[in-house]
């Protein structure tokens, strides 16, 4: 029995290269996914695919026979094995396997003393409590590691959910007191532009940011705002009401 282990981009790469290497078509060979391509994040945690390829034996015989009760109790048990494998969608899965993914990125950035909370907030928002002495490298200048780090988990999250959940991350109340400082700056801002009778414009901000500054300067009559731009650039623009 030929057998070999091979790695690649991703798990189709890896058996094509296999197929090759040995010569044979698909037809011809058992392929066991040993570990699945992973993407990292901000290339921490980065990993290959890799397969075990068998080249499926002939039979010793040509003649084709019935299986018996036996062999087929026999080649009726992978089978049943292979359903067990296959994880049960819960919201109770999907946390914990968003937890193991963020521990496991944190570990990739060396932070070893993670540890994280979490708050059910109805059937489809959760929000996660990250607590470490390098907390600070989670969440990134303004925020940006914070957020590319909480798509992720989203991602991850709604891959063993039974239902669209939206996680939120935090890490030592950022998000109260980055709300608090765009609510300032979108006052300071919009005194601007009445001062100066022009538009003004935001750096480039994730939805939710923009949203922030929209309700905040809703309440004024003497401005206007708007977005503009495609994601992940899109910025808010104030300008004096005409």
């Amino acid at each position: 029995m030929k057998q070999i282990t091979q790695t690649g981009l991703t798990v189709e790469n890896a058996i094509s290269e296999a197929l090759e290497r040995l010569q044979v078509t698909r037809e011809e060979v058992s392929i066991n996914i040993i570990q699945e391509e992973k993407k990292g994040f901000f290339g921490f945690g980065a990993k290959k695919a890799e397969v075990e390829v068998t080249i499926i034996e002939p039979a010793a015989s040509s003649k084709q026979e019935a299986p018996s009760e036996s062999d087929a109790e026999i080649l009726e048990t992978p089978i049943e094995e292979e359903k067990e494998k296959v994880p049960a969608l819960s919201n109770e899965k999907a946390i914990q396997e968003t937890k193991n993914y963020i521990l496991s990125i944190a570990k990739d950035m060396k932070i070893d003393d993670l540890s994280i909370t979490h708050e059910q907030r109805g059937n489809k928002k959760v929000n996660f409590y990250l607590e470490s002495e390098k907390v600070a490298m989670l969440i990134g200048k303004r925020g940006q590691t914070l957020n590319s780090l909480q798509q992720l988990a989203q991602l991850v999250a709604n891959k063993y959910s039974n239902q669209f959940m939206m996680i939120q991350l935090d890490a030592e109340n950022y998000r109260e007191r980055r709300q608090e400082t765009l609510e300032q700056l979108a006052d300071r801002m919009a005194d601007k532009a009445i001062r100066t009778g022009g538009r003004v414009q935001f750096e480039p901000m994730p939805s939710y940011e923009r949203k922030v500054i929209h309700q905040t300067l809703s309440r004024r009559l003497d401005i206007d705002t708007h977005s503009e731009g495609k994601d992940p650039n899109r910025y808010l623009v104030i300008e004096p009401h005409k």
